[in-house]
């Protein structure tokens, strides 16, 4: 087989998890191929960056944009301006974008526009809810993908009433779930919860960081009722850098266990040993529904409903009245219930399928 060049775009947290397992897999399976590790820099702390780069293995970053932060409008110029030039230099036979943040939106723009195809990992989720700007990210990357790397039914669906060609359309399964199979034995061992003082099973993890939250008065509302949950239960919340600028007095909410964000396999071993977790979060919701952690969603409703036919995931509504409900999860001990099909650890494999035929 000739020589081929693929290139993977990063650029947030959820980019590194969601691509870990194909970088991985392609270079297994193609390790005669160029393979080129873009990493924007729209996340670019230590925590939601370096830390997730280490822990996941992922090679050095063939080229770092470093755009940082911005309004959207400015952190989706920023990396279309920079990528363009690498993408015109480095003669790609293929690419691949993941998930739905600006970077993915960006990045999709300059492939489409310079004749790059490419493969998104993670299309067809819909929240139907185009006041997200996430909503927007996922609609312009599908419309425009070769291959449409699906992780469930639902999406398949989302994407065929829209018009998609059924022949771009692949049903693989979640990447993201073959990064948690691949670590569990590394987050399992970890045991923070425990050394962080938490009894297994008997704490509420909390994860809180889209704008509609932390951006107005509803995040007081919220942490509110966080401290008067936490007067029954352990409440510990990991506080995302945006959401602790703006809870600016943290001494207001004495009983809440605030700490620094955790790499992903503290967060994942923390997860894992939680009564209940309550997030904004959409990998979240994954990973608890394999994990069988009760999660509770502080959304107006979810793109991923297959966790709540098949999971533990009870949509709450933006609504912090309702967050006293996730009391009475904890303590109840590990829950029967479904994996969603093909969330098995080996979603990456048949990207990899794909993509080693159409290469041929």
């Amino acid at each position: 087989m000739a020589q081929h060049r693929l290139l993977y775009v990063v650029g947030a947290r959820p980019n590194f998890v969601k691509m870990a397992p194909v970088v991985a897999e392609l270079r297994r399976r193609l390790p005669d191929a160029v393979h080129v590790l873009v990493h924007t820099g729209q996340h670019y702390s230590d925590e939601l960056s370096e830390i997730f780069i280490d822990q996941l293995e992922l090679p050095e970053p063939t080229h770092r944009l470093e755009t940082g932060s911005g309004s959207h409008g400015e952190q989706t110029a920023r990396v279309i301006e920079r990528l363009e030039p690498v993408v015109e230099a480095e003669r790609l036979d293929l690419a691949f974008v993941a998930g739905d943040v600006n970077s993915t939106l960006a990045a999709a723009l300059v492939l489409v526009k310079l004749g790059v195809p490419y493969g998104h990992v993670e299309s067809g989720l819909r929240s139907f809810d185009r006041s997200m700007p996430e909503e927007i990210n996922r609609i312009v990357a599908d419309e425009f993908a070769d291959h449409l790397f699906a992780h469930s039914e639902d999406a398949v669906e989302n994407l065929r009433r829209e018009g998609i060609e059924p022949e771009r359309i692949h049903l693989v399964g979640n990447t993201m779930i073959d990064t948690l199979c691949r670590l569990e034995p590394r987050f399992r061992e970890l045991g923070l919860a425990e050394r962080l003082g938490l009894e297994p099973g008997r704490f509420v993890l909390v994860t809180l960081h889209r704008p509609a939250l932390v951006d107005g008065p509803v995040l007081h509302e919220v942490l509110d009722q966080l401290q008067a949950l936490a007067q029954c239960v352990p409440v510990l919340f990991p506080v995302h850098p945006r959401t602790r600028q703006r809870i600016a007095d943290e001494s207001r909410y004495p009983d809440v266990r605030f700490v620094a964000p955790v790499g992903y396999l503290e967060f994942l071993s923390l997860e894992a040993d939680a009564g209940a977790v309550l997030t904004d979060s959409g990998g979240v919701q994954e990973e608890t529904t394999f994990l069988g952690v009760p999660c509770f969603t502080l959304r107006p409703g979810t793109e991923r409903p297959v966790t709540t036919r098949l999971g533990t995931n009870v949509v709450l509504g933006v609504d912090p009245s309702r967050i006293a409900d996730v009391a009475d999860a904890v303590g109840a001990g590990p829950r029967a219930h479904d994996v969603p099909p093909l969330w098995d650890g080996h979603a990456s494999e048949r990207i990899a399928d794909i993509v080693v035929e159409r290469l041929r």
